[in-house]
């Protein structure tokens, strides 16, 4: 298939649309931690401090969940089973997002202070547990990235003709430099921004071909073509073999093997768990089901779009293109030309980029918690947690390319992989979930039921392909009823061994242990957590969101389908308007909510960063550092480092010497704390506030000459020499005073810092003996 773009496109959108996002989330980053008074601790780096709120989380729901799969798979269902294959992948995987809300505040009562969700097994049940669902964990999150990647490159081949394993290397280049800049609050900048992205390109999609696109001739058009295409290429297992209804065997059978995949790679995937550690209670309710609603119009509205599009106009494929999710790049191309092609390939690339920033949070926090901390080294502190992240993301990072790289180049399709994934990891769901549901989970029944499951769906799996169709291949096995013997069998074997081996056997477990042994170092966190955790409002919405899970999930996989499905119901042209009239008013319902919600939460904060931004220097000046109230600024500004040596002493008294009787100088006594960390920020909030005081301590045991009125003590934490130039720079200091030797030892006349501050500063530089 001749790719529709050239090359050089291709490599803008992978290395300028990348670099792009990265620079934009960074600068997010930079402007909470400078103006927002963030500080980067490896509280903050795993969880964002646990602060987000409603539209955040939604909208990082809605991107995390957004796959290239999601943009692809779902086209590719409907070009193949018609309105059900599109309603099904929606429903199928929407509801799983809804349902984990129950988890999500039970985690908020039992364990508000957890990092991981293998952490918490650890406690509940013990090391060799832990160790088998840290598996599971990091399996699930190597699957998805997997898919994320290969869905991505494959893609970028078919529509730019780029090799397919540089496309696979290439993409998570953007993806390492904002996530080991800014982890997890950098993902949810990242996600917002794609999930924007991906509700204007779906609604310009919608809008432009079917009230801008003659080929189509609109919904009236759609319709006519759909009915003559079921004509010349009825679907076997569909009713009456018509694209026009939802009574298709075919997209049942998807649509069950979607339910429960998709479970496993909800239930089983650190990235959902990390999203309920970093919402506030408050927020978790309303973020995951507002954002599993919204997620619903995604695939829905695309696939009923472009999928259709794609049989209305005549779309051939190969089974090896289709595989590849190549049908809505196709339609794309062909309706809207290069501009639809890049449109497609623009989101494909931002949702890879932004999903698989989760998973690299997912997995270094799983590497960084569940292994270096537990196993090798317990009493490590924040700096050493957040070099060992940063080492994981970019190993992991760098992983992902050559993961699908192999996955290709072994034959295995997005399609495979997408439907064979529950098989893999469902077996985990109902232990993991119980373990933080249920006081009388057995943990030998739990941990036994993940890995027995986990043989028996693989079995299962391969011995019904045998038996059906008489070999063991790639093809075989990639058929649907094999597929879906697998993922039920596995899944339920990991259900049943849980529930009667917790009956047979149950246990008593007190869900405060968990309190008592997960804590949060950072002590900002920690009260936040206190204050913000009400049990009677957590009860309250724990309630609701059982309810409200239950009765939607109830009814989007059950009651809505089987009105359809049972009455054999085939959409007639006035129905057929209403169906994409639902879709399209469901999208831009959903993108409302997730464009504008996390802005209208946020406005103070944005508001505080732009005054700020804006502030003239000067005032910044006068608003950080200076302790008088008058309006007049001094005309002379002196530095003076202080290191608690009688030489450093000397240049203060100097300074005083030079400047008596000045009317306008303002002195700043500075104390520098040489930290080896390269970054002060990266310092426990505990740790450094000791530190500081210390520091602070030093600077008020000077004493400052009587004829000093206006003078300034400041604590920093660094490189002195670079402090002392940093600061120098933005108060902009007239003059550095300082003595050529401090407490350091130095072989030549001038000391270290002294040498180093002559190198770094353009400021006038006074030495003393």
């Amino acid at each position: 298939m001749p790719s529709i773009l050239s090359e050089n496109i291709g490599y803008i959108i992978l290395i300028g649309v990348g670099l792009i996002m990265a620079l934009s989330v960074t600068l997010m980053v930079k402007a909470e931690t400078k103006w927002l008074g963030t500080r980067k601790t490896s509280e903050w780096f795993y969880t964002a401090g646990r602060t987000i709120k409603t539209g955040l989380i939604a909208s990082s729901i809605v991107s995390a969940w957004t796959w290239a799969a999601t943009l692809l798979q779902s086209s590719t269902v409907t070009y193949e089973f018609g309105l059900g294959g599109s309603f099904w992948y929606a429903a199928g995987a929407s509801i799983q997002v809804i349902l984990f809300s129950i988890l999500a505040l039970e985690l908020k009562r039992k364990a508000p202070m957890t990092h991981t969700f293998p952490e918490m097994i650890y406690v509940r049940f013990g090391k060799h547990s832990h160790k088998v669902f840290l598996f599971f964990a990091l399996m699930t999150n190597t699957i998805v990235t997997a898919m994320l990647v290969l869905g991505g490159a494959a893609v970028i081949n078919s529509l730019t003709g780029i090799d397919i394993t540089l496309a696979a290397f290439l993409i998570p280049v953007g993806i390492i430099l904002y996530t080991i800049f800014g982890g997890l609050k950098a993902t949810f900048f990242a996600e917002y921004l794609n999930a924007a992205l991906i509700f204007v390109v779906v609604l310009i999609f919608v809008t432009v071909i079917y009230f801008a696109t003659p080929e189509i001739g609109g919904i009236s058009g759609m319709y006519e073509k759909l009915t003559q295409a079921s004509i010349l290429k009825p679907v076997e297992g569909n009713a009456f073999g018509t694209y026009l209804t939802l009574a298709s065997m075919g997209a049942l059978i998807f649509g069950i093997i979607n339910i429960v995949g998709n479970f496993g790679t909800v239930f089983v995937d650190q990235s959902y768990w990390q999203r309920a550690i970093a919402s506030r209670p408050k927020a978790a309710t309303g973020g995951f089901i507002l954002g599993g609603l919204a997620w619903f119009a995604i695939p829905f509205t695309l696939a009923t779009t472009l999928g259709l599009a794609a049989i209305a106009t005549g779309v051939t494929l190969t089974e090896n293109e289709i595989e590849l999710g190549l049908v809505a790049s196709t339609a794309a191309s062909n309706l809207m030309g290069d501009f639809g092609a890049i449109l497609l390939l623009t989101i494909i690339f931002t949702a890879v980029t932004a999903a698989g920033s989760s998973q690299l949070v997912s997995v270094s926090s799983l590497v960084t918690y569940d292994v270096f901390r537990t196993y090798l080294k317990p009493s490590s502190s924040g700096r050493e947690l957040i070099k060992i992240s940063r080492f994981t993301i970019l190993g992991f990072g760098i992983g992902m390319g050559l993961l699908a790289s192999l996955l290709f180049h072994s034959g295995f399709s997005l399609q495979y992989v997408y439907l064979m994934m529950g098989i893999l990891i469902g077996s985990a769901v109902a232990p993991i979930s119980f373990s933080i549901l249920w006081k009388k989970t057995n943990k030998y029944a739990a941990t036994s039921a993940a890995i027995i499951g986990l043989g028996c769906g693989i079995s299962s799996w391969l011995l019904s392909a045998d038996s059906m169709y008489g070999e063991i291949t790639l093809s075989s096995t990639g058929n649907l009823l094999p597929l879906l013997i697998g993922n039920i069998v596995s899944i339920t074997t990991g259900l049943g061994i849980t529930l009667v081996g917790s009956m047979i056997k149950p246990e008593n477990f007190d869900f405060h242990i968990m309190k008592q042994k997960i804590l949060v170092v950072d002590d900002k966190v920690r009260s936040m957590l206190k204050h913000d955790t009400d049990e009677e409002f957590l009860q309250r919405s724990l309630k609701f969101c059982k309810r409200a899970g239950f009765s939607i999930s109830v009814f989007l996989v059950i009651v809505w389908p089987a009105s359809f499905y049972l009455t054999e119901f085939v959409f007639e042209e006035q129905s057929f308007h209403l169906w994409i009239w639902l879709a399209i008013i469901w999208a831009f319902s959903a993108a409302g909510i997730i464009i504008f919600l996390p802005l209208i939460e946020a406005r103070k904060n944005i508001s505080e960063v732009f005054h700020k931004a804006n502030m003239d220097s000067d005032m910044m000046e006068q608003s950080d550092y200076s302790h008088f109230s008058g309006n007049d600024s001094p005309v002379m500004k002196i530095l003076v480092p202080i290191d608690g040596s009688a030489r450093s002493l000397k240049s203060l008294y100097h300074a005083n010497y030079l400047f008596r009787g000045a009317a306008k100088v303002r002195i700043y006594l500075l104390h520098v704390i040489e930290w080896t960390d390269e970054n002060e920020e990266n310092i426990d909030e505990e740790l450094a506030s000791q530190i500081q005081e210390e520091g602070r301590l030093i600077l008020r045991s000077v004493v400052v000459p009587k004829q000093i009125n206006d003078y300034k003590r400041i604590v920093k934490l660094g490189d002195p020499a670079e402090k002392i130039t940093e600061l120098a720079d933005k108060l902009k200091i007239d003059m550095i005073i300082m003595s050529k030797k401090g407490i350091g030892k130095s072989t030549s006349n001038l000391g270290n810092v002294t040498q180093k501050v002559l190198k770094l500063t353009s400021k006038p530089v006074v030495l003393l003996e």
